[in-house]
């Protein structure tokens, strides 16, 4: 019996190991709910690709873009093998602003991702689009964390 509780499914991917414990939840929720899932990379233009660079900037944007071509016909040869539908996007952005607005503008019922769990000094340094995206959507977010660490502290 399918559940009518999820009917698309945005599963966040950026192609790293941290998100395939994420892919494989997201996958199994539309698979139970018989929703359609969208496989979406963001290619992270703002903060990689600066405005000053004129060499290599061709270069490295399509190294950028394969690599999200990649993760997400991953997630699409997963659903596959389940039984889901998935439609690969890939999009130039901000992240977590992509991210949301991408939700928001699809009738996306669900947004699944990855985190590595950093805390405190990490997080601070690197950020995270997880957390960005918790705050900011107004559609629900299962965050599966991905690394091997245990936290314990307050």
């Amino acid at each position: 019996m399918r559940g009518e509780l999820y009917r698309n499914i945005v599963i966040a991917t950026d192609g790293s190991r941290n998100t395939r414990k994420a892919i494989s939840y997201g996958i199994e929720l539309a698979k139970l709910s018989g929703a359609t899932v969208y496989a979406l990379y963001v290619v992270n233009t703002p903060s990689t690709i600066s405005e000053s660079w004129t060499i290599g900037k061709e270069t490295i944007y399509n190294i950028m873009r394969d690599d999200g071509e990649k993760a997400v016909s991953e997630v699409k040869k997963i659903g596959e093998t389940s039984g889901v539908k998935v439609k690969e996007v890939v999009l130039d952005g901000c992240p977590g602003s992509e991210i949301i607005n991408f939700a928001e503008n699809n009738n996306a019922d669900l947004i699944v991702m990855g985190t590595l769990g950093e805390t405190g000094l990490e997080k601070f340094l690197i950020g995270s689009v997880a957390e960005k995206v918790v705050r900011g959507s107004k559609v629900p977010v299962l965050v599966v964390r991905g690394g091997s660490k245990s936290e314990t502290s307050c």
